[in-house]
């Protein structure tokens, strides 16, 4: 009889057995898959690891604009990929070592769930039954295909295959202008694929500050990527896309077909129907101690369907172990900062100016170039960038912060920290902070208010 038992060793999984046997717990983990989940198999680690590979390159051919001379720099694909395939098996290798670290058994099988009676749920995998009082599901997302005419019959690319690449393609149509689109769209034009991104709303990005989107768009316009906004794809055949742009009919043609329209929970396959647990869109609902309707059973990351963030899917873990383990905690969404991994990068956490106005709250913006901070004007040659703060009119609490320009990344968990503890403007002016930095941008920012 096991206190905990998780099906899934992505980053709720894997988190989320370490945080059980740190808590006293005895924890076992099913994962037929490799250790790690999509998000350091097939997603996070790998794209960022490309993505960087890019960037140098950009700067290498761009060198004289920061005085160095650079001739033919060029992209060695192969090399890239046996990098990115290096440094996953490296962390593949690390999350392994810190389960046996922790003496959490792992089960390298599928698991199907039996039946929950009498506060005990019961699990089979490798002709075994094990038992365990508390349940926790971790069983993540897959790609969702659009049910696109002709898609069907033509060989496409979801961002696994794209990981699986042995050429550089001379143009790729990325169907889906969101996170993931846009950072394969941005890796390939670094590399010289002529990049075309189709999306049917009116901006890409969609949900994310329209601002910082529009700029995004407009500099990767700028680099050569075509993009087609509020365009519906009618049918695609022999790599021709057929598409509506607002009543006027399109073809493009184009080598390989990146299909990037988000991801959907895995909730089937797996004996979930046997729990009677509340499904609504799609996704496992939960409450903020990430917990079913199901006493016992809980759901972490992707399959609850609502922040599909790897750094959320980590928290949820955490909620539900220390919920488990009678220790008070609850899960808050306010301040969960979401990345666009491009050149430059785009940061954003908490409201967005419209999301704001649309909830009826009463709001203050703030917004300034990147550039008056001097350590991004120093290693930032080619761009402005763009520092947006949203506070509350009354109080002057901070309520979003978002950011383009590099390296927004690094520096948007500042922004977090200040959203999560509902720091007002006037406190975040007497935080102090290092010099020369490209963070000072958010302190330049609240003296503008």
């Amino acid at each position: 009889m096991y206190d905990i038992g998780i099906i899934g060793g992505g980053p709720a999984g894997y988190v989320a057995a370490e945080r059980a046997r740190q808590r006293g717990l005895s924890a076992i983990l099913f994962e037929s898959g490799t250790l790690g989940g999509v998000c350091l198999n097939e997603g996070c680690i790998p794209t960022k690891t490309l993505l960087f590979s890019a960037k140098l390159l950009d700067y290498a051919v761009h060198g004289e604009k920061y005085g160095i001379r650079t001739s033919g720099a060029k992209p060695d694909f192969a090399a890239m990929m046996l990098r990115k395939d290096k440094i996953v098996r490296k962390l593949v290798t690390a999350v392994e070592q810190k389960m046996k670290h922790h003496r959490v058994e792992v089960v390298r099988t599928k698991a199907s769930i039996l039946e929950n009676k009498k506060g005990v749920v019961s699990l089979k995998a490798e002709n075994k039954v094990f038992e365990c009082v508390s349940l926790l599901v971790c069983t993540g997302s897959e790609p969702n295909v659009p049910p696109i005419k002709g898609l069907d019959e033509t060989s496409f690319l979801t961002s696994r295959e794209m990981l699986k690449m042995t050429r550089i393609p001379a143009s790729l149509a990325v169907i889906g202008g969101g996170v993931i689109g846009l950072e394969f769209a941005s890796l390939f034009n670094s590399l010289g694929t002529k990049v075309t991104v189709i999306e049917m709303m009116s901006e890409i990005l969609p949900g994310m500050d329209r601002e910082i989107s529009q700029l995004l768009r407009k500099e990767y316009s700028r680099k050569g990527i075509e993009f087609h906004l509020k365009a519906r794809i009618l049918e695609i055949k022999d790599r021709i896309i057929r598409m509506d742009k607002e009543g006027q009919i399109l073809e493009i043609k184009t080598d390989e077909i990146l299909v990037s329209t988000g991801r959907r929970p895995v909730i089937n396959g797996f004996g979930l129907e046997n729990l009677g647990v509340a499904i609504a869109k799609g996704g496992i609902t939960i409450d903020e101690h990430c917990r079913t309707n199901i006493p016992n059973v809980f759901a972490a990351g992707d399959v609850t369907g609502y922040s599909m963030l790897a750094h959320t899917a980590s928290r949820e873990s955490e909620v539900a172990v220390n919920y488990i383990a009678g220790k008070p905690d609850r899960m808050r969404y306010r301040a969960i900062p979401g990345v666009v991994y491009t050149n430059p990068e785009v940061a954003v956490v908490g409201l967005a100016e419209e999301e704001a106005r649309e909830k009826g709250i009463e709001v203050e913006v703030q917004k300034l170039p990147m550039t008056y901070a001097g350590r991004f004007i120093a290693e930032n040659d080619l761009f402005q960038g763009l520092c947006k703060i949203v506070t509350g009119k009354k109080y002057g609490e901070i309520l979003g912060v978002h950011m383009i320009g590099n390296p927004a990344s690094e520096m948007i968990f500042g922004a977090a920290m200040a959203i999560e503890a509902q720091l007002t403007v006037r406190e975040l002016k007497e935080v102090v902070f290092p010099h020369p930095t490209v963070s000072e941008i958010l302190k330049e920012g609240a003296f503008m208010f």
